[in-house]
């Protein structure tokens, strides 16, 4: 008998059905629920920390750069401007892998130099924000700026930016004393504040600029922006205004600058003028010098090459950091030391033959004067820069009362405020030889230093204030180049007056003597020097309207031995004397202390002392020796 098939059981399908249909429902509502849940934790529970992200994706924050502060001379003659500049840029994160042939299609179209790529791809190195641009080349001309308008679509993250550079309009004139200033690079940035500097690129180099960049600088600005997905910026949501740099008002009088300048145009020299009254630096020059703006965005090789390899040293500031033997211009010094210590009395005298010497048939230490000048008194030897009469005083004293007496002229030390590059030169003493050259101090070392030789050194600005300390008669006044920060008062009326600096520069006090009237007696023997008929440098008191006080030195470059004389014919330039004069005017209130450096230039009478008075004839009388000779030379031509 067959099996007996069973027919299909239609209930059980549909029952079967309808269980898979609602476990698949129960799941579909799970998932909606998951899903929603997922939603409300996102959209609510998560809404403000997705929101941020959202805005910082849109909106960003960017440093503004604030204004570099002006700088202007005593009468308000600017002297360091902000101009504009037009520099080609480029986005990183917008040009991505497309970096290198975007650098050559740009290369393509404007003039950019190897040179130009490799200090951009250092700057592309060094720490900045996320879509800050990065300079390629500086100085764009308008044709440059007009090609690369024209193929913007075809260079993705490239694009001119303006921006304000520091411009110098007197150039080399003021360079050694205001210095200038430059790109960041990254040691730079490593020892300032990121945020202080964020989206400034330049900062004080030398000088002025340098010690003075807080003041200068200003506070960085914040601008809040909404910037679209190449990281462009669309427009400016918030703004907050950068604080502008102040402006600073020196005591360097331009046209005093300029004239001094002109007068050792050609020659390797310095010129330091200050104001005893203030101690303001009037004028402080120091020649060959440099063009500053060849600096500022950055100098190209071949101009630094040129610069670095002269002969001249156009980088060397030779005002604060030449040091020279001040020869007979610290006698003034040497004599005042000898008589105040009670060494020697101030009517003291002694033969001189031409020569000294410590021991009967030694070392003849010689005279500038091979036949001497016979009976010198302290007048005489101050008139005629009598060697023998001071070897005779250092002798007497040793080194111990000149290191101090000197000393407490500022030199051996940096005293002044403001000018960071000034070196100390160097103030012998016995500790110092002990320790320089671990040997004793000798009787003929003090024989040197008493004429402003041997170890002693000295800068051009330290000779300038051992000048205004004897104009002054011992009061200290610290030379500085700031008269004071320009700020307008609620009137509206120009206001200037000195920063409270952070750790100012000490310097010397006032000298007390123990016999305060030999001031007078040293003053009148130098301005006997320049008036009195014997004088090294009478020939610049003759017509004089006004008392000069002073002394001349000439330095010797080469040694000389016993018996050979000084024949500068014989010698190349390079082995001449310096040429030194050291001098204030007017002798009885002066308003103008000076010290004169030529290398090589010979006699300190004949050169030096000549351009100290045409300096101080600018300065007292307004006098422009260049213009008095070109109107002498048209008198003469009628």
């Amino acid at each position: 008998m067959s099996r007996f098939e069973r027919l299909k059981d239609h209930s059980q399908e549909g029952r079967t059905f309808s269980f898979r249909a609602f476990l698949a429902f129960i799941i579909v509502l799970l998932l909606i629920a998951v899903l929603l849940g997922r939603l409300y934790y996102l959209q609510v529970l998560q809404y403000d920390r997705f929101a941020a992200m959202s805005e910082q994706n849109r909106v960003q924050l960017q440093p503004v750069a604030p204004t570099r502060g002006l700088i202007y001379d005593t009468s308000g003659v600017l002297l360091a401007d902000n101009r504009p500049s037009y520099s080609v840029t480029l986005l990183k994160e917008e040009v991505g892998k497309e970096l290198d042939s975007t650098l050559l299609a740009l290369q393509n179209i404007i003039d950019i130099s190897d040179k130009d790529i490799e200090s951009f791809k250092k700057r592309l190195s060094q720490r900045r924000r996320p879509y800050e641009t990065v300079p390629v080349r500086f100085r764009l001309t308008e044709e440059e700026i007009a090609k690369l308008a024209v193929n913007y679509h075809r260079l993705p993250g490239v694009q001119v930016e303006a921006d304000l550079i520091r411009y110098y309009p007197y150039g080399e004139t003021l360079v050694h004393a205001m210095g200038y200033v430059g790109r960041i690079n990254e040691s730079e940035l490593q020892q300032t504040d990121p945020k202080a500097y964020a989206g400034t690129n330049y900062i004080g180099k030398l000088g002025i600029e340098k010690f003075y960049e807080p003041i200068l600088h200003g506070a960085v600005g914040m601008q809040k922006v909404e910037t679209n997905a190449r990281g462009r910026v669309m427009r400016i949501l918030e703004r907050t205004e950068p604080v502008p740099g102040q402006d600073l008002q020196l005591f360097i009088d331009l046209r005093l600058q300029q004239i001094t300048e002109k007068l050792v145009e050609g020659e390797k020299a310095s010129i330091v003028a200050i104001d005893p009254e203030t101690g303001g630096i009037i004028a402080l020059v120091s020649t060959p010098g440099y063009d500053p703006n060849l600096f500022v965005t950055g100098i190209s090789t071949a101009d630094y090459s040129a610069l670095r390899d002269s002969p001249d040293l156009p980088l060397f500031n030779r005002a604060l950091r030449g040091r020279y033997p001040p020869a007979s211009t610290i006698k003034p010094i040497i004599g005042l030391a000898a008589v105040d210590s009670e060494t020697v009395s101030a009517t003291h005298t002694v033969w001189d033959p031409g020569f000294y010497t410590l021991t009967h048939g030694g070392r003849k230490y010689r005279d500038w004067k091979r036949g001497g000048h016979g009976k010198v008194d302290m007048k005489l030897a101050f008139a005629q820069s009598c060697d023998v009469w001071f070897y005779d005083a250092g002798y007497r004293m040793g080194i111990d009362p000149m290191s101090d007496y000197l000393g407490s002229f500022g030199f051996g030390q940096v005293t002044s405020l403001d000018l960071p590059e000034a070196l100390n030169g160097i103030l012998p003493s016995r500790e110092w030889k002990r320790n320089k050259y671990k040997l004793p101090w000798y009787p003929g070392d003090s024989l040197n230093l008493s004429i402003g030789q041997g170890f002693l050194l000295t800068t051009p600005l330290q000779l300038a204030t051992a000048a205004t300390v004897l104009a002054n008669r011992g009061v200290w006044v610290q030379p500085r180049l700031l008269k004071g920060v320009r700020n307008m008062d609620e009137n509206g009326a120009l206001k200037i007056a000195m920063p409270e600096l952070p750790n100012p520069r000490s310097y010397p006090e006032d000298i007390k003597l123990k016999h305060p009237e030999y001031w007078d007696i040293i003053v009148e023997n130098m301005v006997e020097v320049v008036h009195g008929p014997r004088g090294t440098a009478r020939k610049i008191g003759l017509d004089a309207p006004y008392q000069i006080a002073g002394k001349t030195g000439t330095a010797q470059v080469v040694g000389i031995k016993q018996d050979e004389r000084y024949d500068r014919d014989k010698l190349d330039k390079r082995f001449h004397d310096h040429a030194l004069f050291l001098a204030f005017a007017p002798a009885d209130k002066p308003k103008i202390a000076l010290a004169v450096i030529v290398e090589n230039g010979g006699g300190g009478s004949s050169t030096a002392a000549p351009l100290a008075r045409k300096v101080m004839d600018a300065y007292l009388l307004g006098i422009d020796p260049s213009v008095e000779e070109a109107d002498m030379a048209g008198i003469a031509h009628e």
